[in-house]
């Protein structure tokens, strides 16, 4: 209970710098949304003052501020300058399916890498380490916007298997045939952040179990007569969860950043696509809603990690 509340406490410190430094960079823009030639160009400066006096954008910067922070801390972001529509809800609109595929990538993430990792440490310099190692090393430095761009030409467009872009093909009658056709054009962008996402974990895994295997207690273990899967269940994964799960924990900002490019590229009206064209637009409210949703869920995200980890180890201590 101590370690939630001082988390919590942590959370909403960090909530506070992050939504005050955001705030500053974006009012630090050389642009504005009604400078940027997204509204008439024959309107007048008369009526853009005007504008400007409806979204309290004439008001000092602090005063600005605070009544964003207050308005935020009930969940309201004002209203989008595009669409005239609440961020908040064209937020809400958006956010299931990015953390639909940034939920399911973080699952195969973790779990590919663990059994990669394992492995390839288990028969060190075997085939299958040198193929795990070249494999990591290729997903690590492969952009993914890159492989996307490689994945949609060969998978999409020479050999027609997967879909190109978007989200469905077929009408939300809320059948079968739509969630199965929904889910076929997930596919190809889980695929990609997932093999983005498993390089350096994959390294990192096979470094730990390294290590672990030098250990005494690993080495009495053996003397003792347990097999493999003994020694693997009691010894090396309980010694390998709270990294990782630490790691995978602090790599959420960078996933949810991929989302981004990654909406853009495959045309997945998620909340990275989103964030994409509000910042063409210069649409200052939802860019900062979506900065602020963003780092409030890799916050919550940390703190998840750390409650899984006092789970798993009562002894933990999360500073």
């Amino acid at each position: 209970m101590k370690l939630f509340l001082r988390k919590l406490l942590y959370l909403i410190i960090m909530l506070f710098i992050i939504s005050l430094i955001s705030f500053i960079a974006i009012n630090l823009a050389p642009n504005s949304f009604f400078a940027s030639g997204e509204l008439n160009p024959n309107i007048t400066k008369e009526s853009i003052e005007q504008l400007k006096t409806i979204y309290g954008l004439d008001k000092p910067l602090y005063i600005q501020y605070f009544s964003w922070f207050l308005a935020i801390l009930h969940l309201d972001f004002g209203i989008s300058f595009a669409s005239g529509e609440l961020v908040k809800n064209e937020i809400l609109q958006r956010l299931p399916v990015t953390l639909t595929i940034n939920i399911i990538s973080m699952f195969f993430i973790f779990v590919i890498s663990l059994y990669l990792g394992i492995k390839a440490a288990l028969n060190k310099n075997s085939l299958f380490d040198k193929f795990a190692s070249q494999l990591s090393l290729i997903s690590f430095s492969m952009p993914s916007f890159y492989l996307a761009l490689i994945s949609i030409m060969v998978f999409s467009i020479h050999f027609e298997i997967l879909p190109i872009a978007g989200l469905h093909s077929v009408p939300d009658d809320g059948s079968l045939v739509y969630y199965l056709d929904y889910a076929w054009h997930l596919i190809l962008p889980i695929a990609i952040i997932t093999f983005a996402g498993i390089g350096s974990l994959t390294l990192y895994v096979r470094s730990l179990v390294i290590e672990i295997l030098k250990t005494d207690y690993i080495f009495f273990a053996k003397a003792r007569g347990l097999e493999k899967s003994q020694i693997l269940r009691y010894y090396i994964l309980p010694n390998l969860y709270p990294p990782v799960i630490t790691l995978l924990g602090l790599s959420l900002p960078g996933i949810i950043g991929g989302s981004v490019i990654l909406e853009s590229i495959f045309s997945i009206n998620g909340m990275g696509l989103l964030f994409f064209q509000s910042a063409l637009s210069h649409d200052y409210p939802v860019i900062m809603g979506i900065l602020i949703i963003g780092a409030l869920l890799t916050l919550l995200g940390n703190m998840i990690a750390d409650l899984i980890l006092l789970k798993l180890n009562p002894n933990y201590d999360a500073k």
